[in-house]
């Protein structure tokens, strides 16, 4: 069988810019090429291990049950929620974009009496309002940095006033990207996705629960796959002695995601934060100077994921196109009601450089003069 019978067209290569996945870092990208290992193999448990161990630092928590969960991001919502909600409890949900809206979704399916705070979109999260939802919730739940609207929340405040309450967070967009301290902040339950500043492809998401939390588990899940009583003797070896089996996990993209986070440790937590605050400026202050004008809010606009408006009489998704067809170069159009309204530009994990920025601004200048 010769190359050219395996790909029946050309392989295709774009630039990523959009809400994610973004382009991997080289590093994450090389090690889907190494030899797969078993998911009980010895060599593969060190590597879960030294993984989960890098996760807790780049979450700022010691939570002993923190671990790559073998789906998406979104499971790691599914998972944030089957495990801690029990029929009946209350649940107030920050809503200030589509991530906040699917919480609000998750926790309703698991039998929770969920009160949705709404935010105009665009705007942080209101922590007064929240944390005055309800007198006594079980959960306080929130999105640290809303992919849909490129908002970050203060989370820390919301931990500093959530009470008796679990506190749990997003942190899809934000993990990687920016600091983030979940100890210090009085976060309970936190999860992420793998493909965004982490810097590696879709498919992980990291989690973390602390004992606080897992204390008020819900003894029996009505999810299996997620449940973590029996993803603990497997993952994170909590229930003491061997590994017990519990699902084939994904060993490539583990080793994968290994990789790609001791590239940013060797890169050095700090220098990465650095690197992606100064992409996004110059990304912003470029869209500015263009005459375009910002979507979120000024003073709580992200710096790895930038909402802009389409201007007046502008198609959004002819000019996606002509980037996509002139540039192999993606941006991402809104969610909902914004769908035709905004765009979302991602400055993330190996893409978040100043000078992907101007590439960006470069050719959305060229598509913004054809469109």
């Amino acid at each position: 069988m010769t190359y050219n019978s395996v790909f029946e067209s050309p392989i295709v290569g774009r630039q990523l810019f959009g809400p994610g996945p973004c382009n991997p870092y080289p590093e994450a990208h090389l090690a889907l090429s190494l030899p797969l290992l078993g998911h009980l193999d010895p060599t593969f448990i060190a590597a879960m291990d030294a993984t989960s161990d890098m996760l807790r630092r780049v979450w700022g928590t010691a939570n002993q049950r923190t671990l790559p969960l073998s789906a998406t991001g979104s499971a790691g919502m599914e998972a944030a929620f089957v495990n801690t909600i029990h029929p009946g409890d209350v649940v107030v949900v920050a809503v200030n974009g589509l991530f906040g809206e699917r919480m609000v979704d998750v926790a309703s399916r698991h039998g929770a009496e969920v009160i949705s705070v709404e935010h105009e979109y665009g705007t942080p999260v209101d922590v007064e309002r929240v944390v005055t939802a309800h007198p006594n919730p079980n959960i306080i739940a929130a999105v640290h940095a809303e992919t849909s609207t490129g908002v970050v929340s203060d989370i820390q405040q919301l931990g500093e006033n959530k009470g008796d309450a679990l506190l749990l967070a997003d942190c899809v967009t934000s993990i990687g990207g920016m600091p983030i301290e979940l100890d210090e902040w009085g976060v309970d339950i936190a999860y992420a996705g793998s493909q965004k500043c982490l810097g590696v492809a879709p498919g992980l998401a990291p989690f973390t629960i602390s004992e606080r939390a897992y204390e008020r588990r819900v003894e029996r899940p009505a999810n299996w796959y997620l449940d973590l009583n029996l993803l603990g003797g497997y993952a994170t070896g909590t229930t003491g002695g061997q590994r017990t089996y519990h699902h084939t996990a994904p060993t490539g993209m583990v080793v994968s995601l290994k990789a790609g986070l001791e590239r940013i440790f060797a890169e050095g937590l700090d220098n990465v934060y650095a690197r992606h605050a100064a992409a996004g400026k110059a990304l912003q202050d470029g869209l500015e100077a263009m005459g375009l004008t910002l979507f979120a809010e000024e003073g709580a606009r992200l710096a790895q994921l930038t909402t802009v408006k389409v201007p007046d009489g502008v198609d959004s998704a002819a000019v996606r196109s002509y980037l996509m067809e002139k540039y192999n170069l993606e941006i991402g159009a809104g969610t909902g009601e914004y769908a035709s309204k905004i765009w979302r530009i991602g400055m993330m994990g190996h893409n978040a450089t100043e000078a992907n920025a101007h590439l960006v601004l470069s050719a959305l200048q060229d598509a913004l003069d054809h469109a």
